[in-house]
């Protein structure tokens, strides 16, 4: 039986079931609800009393930032362990979550180690004590109980002075690197950065929609697995750049050889913000352009 409750905040539902999913597998004492806003969190906190909050920074009628602000305000959150997990991984964002209260910041795209470590360092004691209670034990393969067991014995940590720090569970965004000698190439070129959970992918943009894009990677980086979560980064001109989540549907060799030394990988977006979208139709409208 649950004996804590957990709310989950993502406007992609394939996020919020990837977190839910981690937390119902490697905490089986923690109860998780979720909600597709910060709005819609609002609601819910105000009936339910939640002892941990996981939420996205970006998000349509409410942000995370908005919401964390909201809770920090209210007495029976004041103390509640808050954990933005985020695209958004740039210094200024850092601080300003820092600021507005959260307890601990995990980048996009996270493997379920780096979320569990999160959970273990923000619950602390309390943790602990309910699944002792319970009797169960942490999921393996990855063992993250017994892995993190020396945060369980004392108090959760405040965020470091240098907040950019903790966020090294996950790679943080890089400048794309030069476009590949030789890469497959039609039009205007166009660089992206693929994140995973362990690695970036340096690549060019081979075709994009609104629902998924395709890119073209030299084949000697470390390459992801099917379902991978991502975080593309794509350069959208004047100095912006779009974040859009997804995970891996397709990786495919560029020619039908062993030895090629190209690989097309294919990320579905999961993204369901209207601003991101639109950011998005922007941009493919303007690559369209450079194609012809």
């Amino acid at each position: 039986m649950a004996m804590l409750k957990a709310l989950v905040v993502d406007d992609a539902s394939f996020v919020r079931d990837l977190v839910k999913r981690t937390v119902r597998q490697r905490f089986p004492v923690i109860e998780t609800t979720d909600a597709q806003n910060g709005r819609r969190a609002q609601s819910l906190m105000s009936r339910t009393a939640f002892d941990l909050i996981l939420c996205d920074w970006e998000m349509p009628e409410m942000s995370g930032l908005e919401l964390l602000q909201w809770m920090r305000q209210q007495p029976q959150y004041e103390n509640v362990p808050f954990i933005m997990i985020t695209s958004r991984g740039d210094k200024d964002h850092v601080i300003e979550a820092v600021k507005g209260g959260v307890s601990e910041y995990l980048g996009k795209p996270f493997s379920p180690e780096g979320l569990s470590k999160k959970i273990i360092k923000v619950m602390g004691r309390k943790l602990k004590d309910a699944m002792d209670r319970s009797g169960k034990s942490m999921a393996s393969p990855a063992d993250v109980f017994k892995e993190s067991a020396n945060l369980l014995t004392r108090k959760p940590e405040p965020m470091a002075d240098n907040p950019v720090a903790s966020t090294s569970s996950s790679p943080s965004p890089a400048a794309p690197a030069a476009t590949p000698k030789q890469a497959p190439s039609r039009g205007s070129m166009s660089l992206a950065s693929v994140r995973f959970a362990e690695s970036t992918l340096k690549s060019v943009v081979k075709d994009i929609n609104l629902t998924e894009v395709r890119v073209i990677a030299k084949r000697d980086q470390v390459f992801p697995g099917i379902l991978d979560q991502a975080v593309v980064d794509i350069e959208t001109g004047e100095g912006q750049m779009a974040r859009l989540n997804g995970y891996v549907h397709q990786l495919q060799a560029v020619d039908k050889r062993q030895d090629t030394d190209f690989v097309s990988v294919t990320i579905r977006f999961v993204d369901e913000d209207p601003k991101k979208l639109e950011d998005l139709s922007r941009f493919v409208a303007r690559f369209r352009a450079g194609m012809r």
